[in-house]
């Protein structure tokens, strides 16, 4: 959990470096949207984490930035609209966290720059063009991808004598793996 937590921070870091310089200078107060296709408690590390990025970068809340979060709480019917809101607020960012969530923004907007974490295979979904160039306005951190997926078999066959491997997913869920 640490390296995701690092991978999120930094993924933050250099997508908003560019906001916390020109906060310092024009003392603008940055809009960022947050989506979760989760509810708030259960996904409260996440965004602790985000948070915790934005005050690295003396961006901080009620100060400098102000977010606007929105939770689909599980519907995933709910995401369309939740990101459409988003959109009409004309914020300068958004920050999501689901492969729902990301492809509901996917599909609300291609101008405002949005930062994804916690998603799956990114090429599969069609959240990026490919890993080398993703392309579009998104960029973030992938927890699963099948070129990753490969290597963690090969790297558990090196440590282990596993003769078979089993595979549970939900087919409904966009960002399985299959």
């Amino acid at each position: 959990m640490r390296l995701c937590g690092l991978a999120v921070i930094l993924t933050v870091s250099l997508t908003l470096a560019p906001l916390a310089a020109d906060a310092q200078e024009a003392g603008k107060v940055w809009r960022i949207g947050t989506l979760d296709y989760g509810s708030q408690a259960p996904r409260a590390h996440l965004w602790h984490a985000f948070r915790q990025g934005l005050r690295e970068l003396g961006l901080v809340e009620g100060q400098n930035i102000l977010l606007e979060s929105r939770w689909a709480g599980g519907n995933a019917a709910e995401l369309p609209r939740l990101a459409e809101e988003l959109v009409r607020l004309k914020v300068d960012l958004i920050a999501v966290a689901s492969t729902p969530a990301a492809l509901a923004i996917k599909h609300a907007t291609s101008t405002i720059p949005v930062v994804f974490m916690s998603v799956g295979d990114v090429t599969n979904v069609g959240l990026a063009g490919s890993l080398a160039h993703p392309g579009g306005n998104l960029t973030g951190v992938a927890t699963l991808t099948t070129e990753a997926s490969s290597k963690w078999i090969e790297l558990l066959r090196e440590v282990s004598p596993i003769t078979s491997i089993g595979i549970v997913w939900d087919a409904n869920n966009a960002a399985a793996v299959v």
